[in-house]
C-alpha cells in the first residue's frame, strides 16, 4: 500500500513496461469452454453479465469446471477492469480450493493489478506456495509501473534470495524503478547481472538500460547502450530522446526524433512532454498540433505536462479542447489536472468527475483529497476521506500531509497512529509527510520511533526521507545525529545540503553553515533559491559582509537575483550588515517589489539608526496600495520608538485597527513598546492589560518601559507577577530586571535577582548581565566593590563591563580609579571613542583640564573621532534631525538666531 510517486522522469516508463507485460503475462486461454445452466442455454462464462448468477452457474456445475474456466473467466474481467466482479470469482476460487494452482494464481494477480488493486495483488501473492518468475515478475512490474519503486527493488531482492533466477522481463520491469528513484547504483548492479545472465542483447532489455542511465543522469552511458543495440527501435529510440530531454539536450533530442523511421504516439508525446517541462511551451503546442494522430494518452500528456509546471490556464484550456474534439477524460486525464489547481477549477473537475462516473476511484478520490487538502480545505477533504470505502497509503498520506501544511502537527501525529493501527504500511511520502510534523512541534521522541520504523521499513536509504529526517532531528536541536545521517548519504542531493546548512544555522553554527555551503559548490551541485534564502541569513547573523557578497555572486551566476524572496533576503543582508545604501539599490531595481521586500527596507533603516527614513519609506509603501503584514507594523513602530516620535506612532495604530492587527500578538507587543519609548507609559500599561494573552515579550517590553523611565517599583511588582501568571522569564527579561533595579538604585534587590538566575532558572549570567550588575554597583556609589565584582567574573571581560565601571567614577569623581579602569579599556578596545570621552569627562568633573588635553591628543594621534551627538524634534509630521555644530538644516540661521535671544 504504497503511494503512486507522480514524477515526470517517468514519462516513459509505461512504454516498454506495458509491451514486456502483455508478452510476459499472456496467459494460455481456454477452448471456448462453455458452462450451461440447462440443456437449452449455451452461452459461454465471458458472455455472463449478471455475476451473482454466474456464481450460481458455477456452484451448479460444481465439479465440471476448472482451473482453465477461471482463467478464462478472469481474462474477461481484465478486458472489462471489473474489479468487483473479479473479488466474487476470486472469493468463488477460494471456495472451491485451488490453492495450489501457480497458472490461476498469476492471473488473479494480473487482473487485479489490471483493475489497479496493487494492494490485492500483493495479497494474492504473498499467499502462494510457491511463486515462479512469472508471479515475482508480473508483482514487481506492477509496482514499478503503479508508482512504488522502493517496494518493486525490495521484491527483487527477495526473488534472488528466495533462489528464482530473474528472466528477462523481471529484468526489464525491475529497472524502471530504479530510474524512477534515481538509484544509479543499484541500475549498474542490476545491469552487470544482465550480462552475466546474457540479456543484454534483448530488445526489452536494453530499452530499459537505456531508460535507467538517462534518467539516472548518464546520457554517455544510455547513448553507448542504445548504439551498441543490434536493432535499435522505436522503444529505444524514444527512451533515448527522454533522457536527452531531461539533461535539458533539445538539439540532440530533436535530431534524434527526426531521424527515427517510425514516431508512434508515445515518441510524439515524449518531445512535446519534454518540451513543456524544459520551459518550451509554444513549442510544445506546436508540436502537438502537429501530431498525426492524437490520442487519449497525447492529450493527458501534455495537460498533465502543462499542470506540472504551473501553467494551469493552458491546461485547463486544453482540457475543454480535448472534450470539444469528442475525446473523454479518462482517470488519468483528471488525475493529470488536479495537483496545482486551485480551489475554484478544483472543484469543477470534482463535479465533472462525478458526472463522468469515476467518483468511486480510489485513484482519483485520492488527487481529489490532495487537491483540497493543498488548497486548504482540508475540511472537504476529511469528508472524501471518511465516505471512502477502501483507503490506501495514498490517501492517509494526503490527509497527514494536509495536517501538516495546515500546522495541525498533533493532529497529524494521531493519523498516522490510526494508519498504522488500520494496518496500512506507510511508504516514503508518509514519512517524509509526518516528520515535518515532528520538527514543527519539536517532538525528538516521537520522531525516534518513527525514525526506528523507517528502517524496520527499508526506507533509511531513501534520500527524500533521509533528508526530511535531518531537517526533523536539526529541528529539535539534536545536530550530532543530523550530521551522522548526511555524512551516510552515499549521494546527498541539493535538498540533503540545504537541510543540513540550514540545521546548522539556525542552530547557531553560522560558521559551520557557511563551510559547507562551500563544500557544497564544490561538488558542483548547484544552490536553489531555498539554499540562498538559508544561507544569507547566516551572513547577517554574523554580519560577515564579504561573505554575503559572495553569496551575491554565486546568486547572480545561478540566475537567482530576479526570485524576490532572494531579493529579499539579499536586502535583509545588506541592510542589517550596515550597507544599507546598497540594500536600497537592490530595493529599487526589484521589478516587482511585496510586502517582504519594504518591511526589510524600513527594517534595515531602522537598524542603522535611521527611524526617518525607514517613517518615509513607510508613507511611501501606503502609497503603492502595498498593504503591511504584521511584521511591518512591528518594524515600523519600532522605528517610531527609537526616533521617539509619539505622533506618527499613533497614526500607525490607528491603521492597524483599520486593517485589523489589534488582537495580533507581535504587533500590540510592538505597540506597548513604543508608547513605553515615546513616553507614554500610561497607555503601555493600558494596551498591556487589555492583551487576550501575553507572550515573553509582552511582559518584557512592559517592564523594560518601567525600568526605562525609573518606575523601580512598578517593574519588580510586574516581574513578580509575570513569576506567578506569565511565562518563565528569559535572559532579556533580567537584563530589564537589573536595569530596574538600576535606576531605582536598588542594590539589594539587583543581588537577589541576579542570583536567582542560576539558583530559580539554571540560567547562566551572560556579559550583558554582569554589565548590569557593575553599573548598579558602580551609580549606587559601591566603586570598590563593582571592581571586586569585576574580579569575579567567571567569563572573558569585555571594555563594556569596564565602561560602566569607568562612567561610575566620573559620577562620584574617583579620578584614581578611573584611571586606571581607563587603562584596562585601552588595551582591551583601543580604537572606542566613547572610552576617551568618559575618561575625558571624568578629568571635567575633577577640574583637571591638563588631563582633558592630553586625552584629545591621544585621540587625534590615534585619528579616533568622537560621535557627535544628535537629536531631534517632529514639526507638523515632519522630523528634523540636529548634530552637535550642525550647518546643514535650511532652518539653522533661524535657530540660531532664536537661541540668542535666549543668552
Amino acid at each position: 500500500m504504497l503511494q503512486p510517486l507522480c514524477n515526470r522522469k517517468r514519462k516513459i516508463m509505461g512504454l516498454y513496461v506495458g509491451q514486456m507485460w502483455d508478452l510476459q503475462c499472456r496467459l494460455p486461454t481456454t477452448s471456448s469452454v462453455k458452462i450451461q445452466s440447462d440443456a437449452n442455454n449455451n452461452n459461454s462464462v465471458s458472455d455472463v453479465d449478471d455475476v451473482t448468477a454466474l456464481c450460481n452457474i458455477l456452484h451448479i456445475t460444481d465439479n465440471s469446471v476448472d482451473s482453465s474456466n477461471y482463467v478464462s473467466l478472469l481474462q474477461g474481467f481484465i478486458r472489462k477492469r471489473a474489479l468487483s466482479e473479479g473479488k466474487l470469482i476470486h472469493a468463488h476460487i477460494n471456495q472451491r480450493g485451488f490453492a495450489a494452482d501457480t497458472l490461476l494464481h498469476n492471473t488473479l494477480i494480473n487482473m487485479y493489478v489490471k483493475c489497479g488493486s496493487v494492494v490485492d495483488a500483493r495479497r494474492v501473492f504473498d499467499q502462494m506456495p510457491q511463486p515462479n518468475v512469472c508471479s515475482w515478475t508480473v508483482m514487481i512490474a506492477a509496482y514499478a509501473r503503479h508508482g512504488f519503486p522502493e517496494e518493486a527493488l525490495i521484491l527483487f531482492r527477495q526473488m534472488r534470495r528466495t533462489g528464482v533466477s530473474p528472466n528477462q522481463f523481471t529484468f526489464a520491469s525491475v529497472l524502471p524503478a530504479c530510474a524512477i528513484l534515481e538509484s544509479l547504483e543499484e541500475g549498474m548492479e542490476i545491469h552487470e547481472e544482465i550480462i552475466r545472465n546474457e540479456f543484454q542483447s534483448d530488445g526489452f532489455v536494453a530499452n530499459a538500460l537505456v531508460d535507467m542511465y538517462a534518467k539516472c543522469g548518464r546520457i554517455e552511458t544510455a547513448r553507448d547502450v542504445f548504439e551498441k543495440m543490434p536493432k535499435p527501435n522505436t522503444v529505444s529510440g524514444t527512451s533515448m530522446v527522454a533522457g536527452y530531454l531531461q539533461a535539458g539536450y533539445l538539439d540532440e533530442a530533436l535530431n534524434l526524433f527526426q531521424r527515427m523511421p517510425q514516431k508512434d504516439v508515445c515518441a510524439w508525446t515524449v518531445m512535446i512532454t519534454g518540451y513543456a517541462q524544459n520551459g518550451f511551451v509554444d513549442e510544445a503546442l506546436k508540436l502537438f498540433k502537429a501530431m498525426p494522430h492524437r490520442d487519449i494518452i497525447s492529450w493527458n500528456a501534455i495537460i498533465a505536462s502543462l499542470t506540472q509546471i504551473g501553467n494551469n490556464v493552458d491546461a485547463l484550456e486544453l482540457f475543454q479542447q480535448m472534450q470539444l474534439a469528442g475525446v473523454k477524460p479518462n482517470l488519468k486525464t483528471f488525475a493529470g489536472i488536479l495537483p496545482r489547481c486551485i480551489m475554484e477549477h478544483g472543484m469543477e473537475i470534482h463535479g465533472k468527475i462525478v458526472v463522468s462516473g469515476f467518483q468511486s476511484s480510489i485513484f482519483l478520490l485520492n488527487a481529489l483529497i490532495d487537491m483540497y487538502a493543498r488548497c486548504g480545505s482540508i475540511e472537504k477533504a476529511h469528508v472524501l476521506f471518511d465516505k471512502m470505502h477502501q483507503r490506501d497509503v495514498v490517501s492517509w498520506t494526503a490527509m497527514i500531509a494536509g495536517y501538516v501544511q495546515k500546522s495541525w502537527d498533533k493532529e497529524a501525529l494521531k493519523l498516522f497512529e490510526q494508519m498504522n493501527l488500520a494496518g496500512v504500511k506507510p511508504d516514503s511520502k508518509t514519512f517524509a509527510s509526518i516528520l515535518p510534523a515532528c520538527a514543527s512541534l519539536a517532538a525528538l521522541e516521537e520522531g525516534k520511533k518513527i525514525h526506528e520504523k523507517i528502517i524496520r521499513s527499508g526506507f533509511q536509504s531513501n534520500v527524500i526521507v533521509v533528508n526530511s529526517l535531518i531537517d526533523m532531528y536539526a529541528k529539535c536541536g539534536w545536530m550530532q545525529k543530523a550530521r551522522e545521517l548526511f555524512d551516510e548519504m552515499h549521494r546527498p542531493d541539493v535538498i540533503s545540503w540545504t537541510a543540513i546548512i540550514a540545521g546548522y544555522a539556525h542552530n547557531g553554527s553560522e560558521l559551520e553553515a557557511l563551510e559547507l555551503f562551500r563544500q557544497m559548490q564544490l561538488t558542483g551541485l548547484k544552490p536553489k533559491s531555498k539554499t540562498f534564502m538559508i544561507i544569507l541569513p547566516a551572513c547577517t547573523s554574523l554580519a560577515a559582509l564579504e561573505q554575503g557578497m559572495e553569496v551575491h555572486g554565486s546568486i547572480i551566476k545561478g540566475g537567482f537575483q530576479t526570485v524576490v524572496a532572494v531579493a529579499n533576503a539579499l536586502i535583509d543582508m545588506y541592510a542589517k550588515c550596515g550597507n544599507v545604501q546598497y540594500a536600497r539599490e537592490l530595493f529599487e531595481k526589484m521589478q516587482r517589489q511585496d510586502v517582504v521586500s519594504w518591511t526589510a527596507m524600513i527594517t534595515g533603516y531602522k537598524q542603522n539608526g535611521q527611524g526617518e527614513e525607514a517613517l518615509k519609506l513607510f508613507r511611501q509603501m501606503q502609497l503603492t496600495g502595498v498593504k503591511p503584514d504584521s511584521m511591518t507594523f512591528a518594524s515600523i513602530l519600532s522605528a517610531c520608538a527609537s526616533v521617539a516620535s509619539l505622533d506618527h506612532g499613533m497614526e500607525v495604530h490607528e491603521r492597524i485597527i483599520v486593517n485589523g492587527f489589534c488582537f495580533d500578538i507581535v504587533v500590540v507587543n510592538a505597540l506597548v513598546d513604543m508608547y513605553a519609548k515615546c513616553g507614554s507609559i500610561k497607555k503601555a500599561r493600558e494596551l498591556f492589560d487589555k492583551m487576550n494573552q501575553h507572550d515573553i515579550v509582552s511582559w518584557t517590553v512592559m517592564i523594560a518601559g518601567y525600568a526605562m523611565h525609573g518606575y523601580g517599583k512598578e517593574a519588580l511588582n510586574l516581574f513578580e507577577k509575570m513569576k506567578h501568571f506569565g511565562p518563565r522569564p528569559d535572559h532579556v527579561t533580567f537584563v530589564c530586571i537589573l536595569s530596574a533595579c538600576n535606576h531605582a538604585g536598588l542594590v539589594d534587590e539587583g543581588y537577589r535577582y541576579f542570583n536567582s538566575m542560576n539558583s530559580d532558572y539554571h540560567m547562566s549570567p551572560t556579559m550583558e548581565h554582569y554589565s548590569c550588575m557593575v553599573d548598579l554597583l558602580g551609580r549606587a556609589g559601591h566603586l570598590d566593590e563593582a571592581r571586586e565584582f569585576i574580579n569575579h567574573i567567571p567569563l572573558k571581560v569585555d571594555s563594556s563591563v569596564w565602561g560602566c565601571l569607568l562612567g561610575a567614577c566620573r559620577i562620584h569623581h574617583n579620578v584614581g580609579l578611573g584611571e586606571r579602569v581607563a587603562e584596562h579599556i585601552l588595551k582591551l578596545d583601543p580604537k572606542n571613542a566613547g572610552s576617551y570621552v568618559l575618561l575625558s569627562n571624568l578629568y571635567a568633573a575633577a577640574g583637571r583640564w591638563d588631563k582633558i588635553e592630553k586625552v584629545r591628543k591621544m585621540m587625534k594621534d590615534k585619528s579616533i573621532k568622537r560621535i557627535p551627538g544628535c537629536s531631534w524634534i517632529e514639526v507638523n509630521n515632519q522630523m528634523h534631525a540636529f548634530l552637535v555644530g550642525d550647518m546643514i538644516n535650511p532652518q539653522t540661521q533661524i535657530n540660531y538666531r532664536e537661541l540668542g535671544t535666549l543668552s
